[in-house]
């Protein structure tokens, strides 16, 4: 967009008690953001939802001004800038019906045809906790998942973390603007961050830092996501937020279990016990119920070797395949009488050494 509808556009975000909810109706009645600043009051009234306090600040030309100031910050720091109606505003933010018109970027962002998945959870996170989501990071790595989080302490930097380590594109979503970055100690992580992802906010350079942004921030890290994993939470905490929000979307929500005695489990299993998330076990949960498979390019080369080297296990699955053809996963699990969250690993590992292949439907066959 030029610089005269960006302007237009940041002033119309600008106006209080307009939220992108609001800001959205009236942009799609009037066409443009520059046609809303500009329309008569009285036509405005007569849209639905629309009323003489909502659009009480509309006319107050000081919201031009400051998005003025604003553009020039955006332009000298090199801020992408990401319009609701454009290609480039991510589609599953899309459709969430309170997504912000205008999303900051800054990094090297590219959604392409890829999962997309929050990892969120506890700023004390455990020893256990960490584990966990390191390990999540690491078994995921060949579907080439997007991590977003939020940047926090805990959870956040060790879910973002690990994802650089694995070379997977990581997001950001801030609670501030680009003029500052919290918490401070983790500076340091900016750059590689920027290098294997970047960071979003839908937040102003002149904003006030405040503690209730981190919960405006929420709707964009679950909306940005197919799923979220809430790895750590106590029973109150903002990843139950995110949690509530990705569930409003329709999106799958994940918990990792712990035991009713551990306060950071507490949230976790309060997700699953009112089925509002699916429990998870083992990382291949995810691939499993979100139905992902890996990319042609990713897959090892169909030809069978003929000395390749299997375990135990993994010769139980290949004996049974050799008889029975191509079978369901939960088939395999039953008669092989294996947990069907360890079958996946043991699965997708055949699948690394050229030995089966997934089909449609979570079926499996020798290759």
């Amino acid at each position: 967009m030029t610089d005269q509808q960006l302007i237009y556009a940041l002033a119309l975000q600008h106006v209080p008690k307009i939220g992108a909810t609001t800001a959205k109706k009236l942009i799609n009645h009037c066409g443009s953001a520059e046609a809303v600043l500009k329309e008569k009051r009285a036509h405005l009234l007569k849209i639905d939802g629309v009323g003489t306090l909502t659009i009480k600040g509309l006319f107050d030309r000081s919201h031009l001004k400051e998005a003025e100031n604003e553009l020039k910050f955006i332009r000298d720091h090199h801020v992408v800038v990401h319009y609701f109606a454009d290609d480039s505003y991510p589609e599953k933010l899309k459709h969430c019906i309170d997504g912000p018109i205008l999303l900051f970027q800054t990094g090297h962002i590219n959604l392409r045809q890829q999962p997309i998945i929050s990892i969120v959870g506890t700023r004390k996170i455990t020893t256990n906790g960490a584990a966990f989501c390191e390990n999540l990071v690491e078994t995921l790595a060949p579907f080439n998942p997007v991590i977003v989080s939020g940047f926090a302490y805990g959870t956040d930097i060790t879910a973002q973390k690990a994802a650089v380590k694995h070379n997977l594109q990581t997001i950001g979503c801030l609670a501030h603007g680009f003029n500052q970055i919290y918490p401070k100690a983790h500076k340091k992580y900016m750059a590689d961050i920027e290098k294997y992802g970047g960071f979003y906010t839908d937040f102003w350079s002149t904003d006030v830092f405040d503690r209730n942004n981190f919960l405006k921030r929420n709707r964009i890290i679950a909306g940005l996501s197919e799923a979220t994993v809430v790895i750590e939470s106590a029973e109150k905490g903002g990843s139950l937020v995110t949690a509530d929000i990705a569930n409003s979307y329709n999106r799958e929500v994940f918990a990792v279990p712990g035991r009713t005695t551990d306060s950071q489990s507490i949230g976790c299993n309060n997700l699953i016990k009112f089925q509002k998330a699916h429990l998870l076990s083992h990382p291949m949960d995810i691939p499993y119920i979100m139905n992902w498979q890996l990319e042609e390019d990713e897959k090892p080369a169909v030809q069978k070797q003929l000395f390749v080297e299997l375990d135990a296990n993994e010769k139980v699955i290949y004996n049974y395949l050799k008889e029975n053809n191509k079978q369901l996963l939960d088939v395999i699990a039953l008669d092989c009488n294996m947990p069907t969250y360890k079958l996946a690993g043991l699965l997708l590992n055949m699948e690394l050494k050229g030995v089966v292949r997934p089909l449609p439907g979570k079926l499996f066959e020798l290759i």
